[in-house]
């Protein structure tokens, strides 16, 4: 089985130097924790975003070949999931790979995510240009809609009454749907 662990570049240098990796996770000794932790390959993203996103150095993601193991590892649940444990040192020769992880980019609201690809320029406008004329053309069809509906099913005199409800209606969809684009 292939498991994951995300350390400090230097750490993984100084583990190959010394013949041996003992460090648990960020800022925990293997000693001081008991196991190292350990990911499975779905679970790697999430590991990142919640323990290492703020992490000013360069990081890799070492893939571990549990038969190389020279410890003892298992799987152990952890709240509502199972994580892998390996419970002694890890011996380099078990690192089949150690890739290096890009760098954290902060998000709108402060939030390192080490996993986002950095957009440019072109590619942000681009996307918003897209979102806002969609929610422009949404507004129109919707209110259109609307406005002849009720001319059709309530009175000729109505379709400026309903153009106003469905514009009303299409503008607060459009809001919520901006406000939720913006959380992400």
């Amino acid at each position: 089985m292939r498991i994951f662990h995300v350390t400090e570049r230097s750490t993984w240098e100084a583990a190959q130097t010394a013949g041996a990796y003992a460090r648990s996770t960020r800022g925990r000794t293997l000693e001081e924790e008991g196991f190292i932790h350990a990911a499975t390959q779905e679970q790697v993203d999430g590991v990142v975003a919640r323990f290492w996103a703020d992490h000013p150095g360069p990081l890799v993601l070492l893939e571990i070949d549990t038969d190389l193991l020279t410890s003892p590892w298992q799987l152990d649940e952890v709240g509502e999931g199972t994580f892998p444990h390996i419970y002694g040192v890890l011996n380099p020769g078990a690192v089949v790979s150690a890739v290096p992880l890009p760098a954290p980019a902060a998000d709108e609201r402060g939030v390192g995510t080490a996993t986002a690809p950095q957009r440019t320029f072109m590619q942000e406008f681009l996307s918003e240009f897209s979102f806002r004329l969609g929610i422009g053309v949404f507004v129109m069809v919707v209110a259109a809609a609307c406005g002849f509906t009720a001319e059709l099913l309530i009175a000729e005199d109505s379709g400026l009454y309903g153009l106003l409800v469905g514009f009303s209606v299409a503008v607060g969809v459009a809001a919520l749907v901006s406000r939720r684009r913006r959380r992400r």
